[in-house]
């Protein structure tokens, strides 16, 4: 197979912007873009288009103009619809500046929603894994509206809640602990000390037969 052709060699050249709408803000999810493109293209062309300073460019030699005329439709129709290319995990996290236990947690509680799974067979395995998506309006709104700030806050504030309650049962149980092992006056029990008395010694001693 031969070599694809660079921006350098190549004398059929093609680019399209990508917008922020459609990236983010994200390297990530720009580089996410090309990959979903790219698998929509035969393999011969796939490494023909490469993205440069924030646009897909399409680069082939002259002798193959009807496989680049090809390559431009693919690409021109996968873009109309490009800005609702569901966000996958590593572009979530990268576009909100997050880690994955955030994304985890927040995804778990309800905060991050679900736009639905995605199964990926892993290149030369046999083994597939399926993760969540993300509708990246939501994304962006989360992003505009900075509540990933919120979030960490709350988050902060249940963690010190947490804390607080623990030490405070950590405190009662110590407490109940020493009351337990700290021994009566006299060595001894008031309860077993009334336990020990005669029947009838409160009557006996209210009617003053000691006096």
């Amino acid at each position: 197979m031969a070599k694809p052709k660079t921006t350098d060699d190549a004398e059929l050249i093609k680019e399209w912007p990508l917008s922020t709408a459609a990236t983010l803000g994200s390297s990530v999810r720009a580089k996410g873009i090309l990959l979903e493109i790219r698998a929509r293209l035969p393999l011969a062309v796939r490494k023909s288009l490469e993205i440069e300073a924030g646009a897909l460019t399409l680069a082939m030699a002259e002798t193959a103009k009807s496989a680049f005329r090809a390559a431009s439709s693919v690409v021109s129709n996968a873009l109309e619809d490009i800005e609702n290319l569901p966000v996958i995990p590593r572009e979530i996290q990268d576009i909100l500046t997050i880690s994955t236990t955030e994304r985890h947690r927040w995804l778990s509680d309800g905060r991050l929603p679900s736009a639905g799974t995605r199964t990926v067979k892993l290149r030369g395995r046999a083994r597939k894994i399926t993760f969540h998506v993300f509708d990246p309006r939501v994304v962006e709104d989360i992003l505009d509206r900075d509540m990933v700030t919120v979030w960490r806050e709350e988050d902060a504030e249940a963690t010190a809640e947490k804390r607080r309650r623990a030490a405070l049962k950590a405190k009662l149980t110590r407490s109940l602990k020493t009351k337990a092992k700290t021994p009566s006056k006299l060595g001894a029990d008031p309860d077993d000390a009334s336990r020990s008395k005669p029947l009838g010694w409160e009557e006996f001693c209210r009617d003053g037969l000691l006096r």
